[in-house]
């Protein structure tokens, strides 16, 4: 299995952003500008970032 994952940084708001995108954004565990999480890079994950990318910062660790 491998042991990559990703660095996710908030790097906008999500006021006014679609109902499904900020539930995306609460699905990976970030809620304020700023706030940085790592995840698993899986297709799920990946998928997920796609869809808000706009509104990340994202790192390959």
């Amino acid at each position: 299995m491998s042991d990559k994952k990703l660095r996710l940084t908030l790097v906008r708001s999500i006021s006014g952003r679609l109902p499904r995108h900020a539930a995306t954004i609460d699905a990976l565990r970030l809620g304020r500008i700023n706030q940085v999480v790592e995840i698993k890079d899986n297709a799920a994950m990946r998928g997920m970032v796609d869809k808000v990318s706009y509104l990340l910062k994202v790192e390959e660790i």
